[in-house]
């Protein structure tokens, strides 16, 4: 696919400047130069559809954990800071719990309109590079805040490498950002593609298969697993689409190609809740925004790509 790169968070050419990880100087001095973006649970301060870049001594940073660096973004080094353990003023908007947290809480240190948003909200009005650079400090902040403590021995961990590492100090084991491998499937059979909506999804809200790769299993195996596990049906020989970083909270959505084999539905309802086959010309009216019962995949997300470059045979 040809075009694959295009998809929200990939394909801008982020320079991660991988050397200077080791370089402690010089990442301190990096950082002196740079400009840090600051998270609040999950959620990036942005304004207008923009990212907020701070420098390392703002206010706003006073209670933050240090730093974690991204990469160089055209000459200026990028970092990111968890502000997690700052508490919104008493009357602010507490963040929602559900599929999307409309919420926006901003820091008294910050003027104008900034403020943490829910990063499903904005990423498709994001540029490229600022996609890449919002969704490498949202997955690697999380990382840490919830990796901090050695998964060997249970001691406390140390953040190395300008935030790419953990050490334990007590066994010495070096930890890693994990990534999770996701297979999302485009199942196809004649003119129809199976879609299917888990349960707490917005109503009417439809989307391909999806599934975590299971230790020991290709990404072949795991598109045929996941679909017949979910629905039923069988599928025969599998393709490579697209990948996308997904950081809600740290997956890889691998974009994969197959044609079923049967077409009965089965739907197993502890994975989702209803499963059926939608024909080209059925989602031509679903993407119009048409369809009776039926609304796409949030614009952004890989599913809604594919979907989309389905539809206009733009897929080899």
């Amino acid at each position: 696919m040809q075009i694959a790169e295009t998809v929200t968070f990939g394909g801008s050419g982020l320079d991660r400047h991988a050397a200077l990880r080791h370089d402690a100087v010089g990442l301190a001095k990096a950082l002196e130069h740079g400009s840090v973006l600051p998270i609040w649970r999950g959620k990036p301060m942005m304004t207008d559809h923009q990212p907020v870049w701070v420098e390392h001594d703002h206010p706003v940073l006073a209670i933050a954990a240090p730093p974690v660096f991204l990469g160089v973004d055209d000459g200026v080094p990028r970092f990111a800071a968890d502000l997690s353990d700052w508490s919104p003023e008493a009357g602010a908007d507490a963040p929602e719990a559900g599929f999307f947290d409309a919420t926006v809480q901003r820091h008294p240190a910050m003027a104008g309109e900034a403020g943490f948003v829910e990063l499903r909200g904005v990423f498709a009005q994001l540029t490229a590079r600022d996609a890449e650079l919002v969704a490498t400090a949202k997955a690697l902040v999380q990382w840490h805040r919830s990796h901090g403590f050695c998964s060997a021995c249970g001691a406390p961990s140390e953040v190395a490498q300008g935030g790419w590492q953990r050490v334990c100090p007590a066994c010495a084991t070096q930890h890693f950002p994990r990534t999770d491998p996701v297979v999302i499937m485009l199942v196809t059979r004649g003119n129809s593609v199976l879609l299917g909506r888990s349960p707490g999804w917005p109503e009417g809200m439809f989307s391909l298969l999806a599934g975590f790769v299971e230790p020991g299993e290709t990404i072949e195996a795991a598109v045929r697993r996941e679909v017949l596990e979910e629905t039923g049906v069988t599928c025969g020989a599998v393709s490579y689409l697209a990948s996308q970083p997904w950081p809600f909270p740290a997956s890889l959505m691998i974009g994969a190609r197959t044609e079923a084999t049967t077409a009965e539905i089965k739907v197993d309802p502890e994975e989702l809740e209803q499963a059926l086959w939608v024909t080209r010309e059925e989602l031509v009216t679903v993407f119009a925004g048409r369809h009776p019962l039926i609304r796409p995949a949030r614009k952004g997300a890989i599913a809604h790509f594919i979907l989309r470059h389905w539809l206009a045979d733009r897929l080899d």
